[in-house]
């Protein structure tokens, strides 16, 4: 009987290290930040946020280069 109440006391100390584990990792902000870039420039493979600030990073960077074909139907 005494092997019984140890393994539950076992599994609830292993319950609150596994909670303190979780509890530290937090939210890693850079994965976040990578996840909200979902363009790339096709000349310089910097990556933006959406295609607005896209065709602007272009036009103002790279102004001989011929716009991208994603680029062409955005207005500014």
């Amino acid at each position: 009987m005494a092997r019984g109440h140890q393994k539950a006391l076992s599994q609830q100390r292993n319950l609150k290290k596994q909670d303190a584990a979780k509890k530290g990792q937090g939210i890693d902000q850079k994965t976040a930040a990578q996840k909200a870039l979902n363009f790339k420039c096709v000349v310089c493979m910097s990556q933006l946020p959406d295609p607005k600030t896209y065709k602007q990073h272009f036009e103002s960077k790279h102004p001989k280069a011929p716009l991208p074909p994603e680029l062409v139907d955005v207005t500014a």
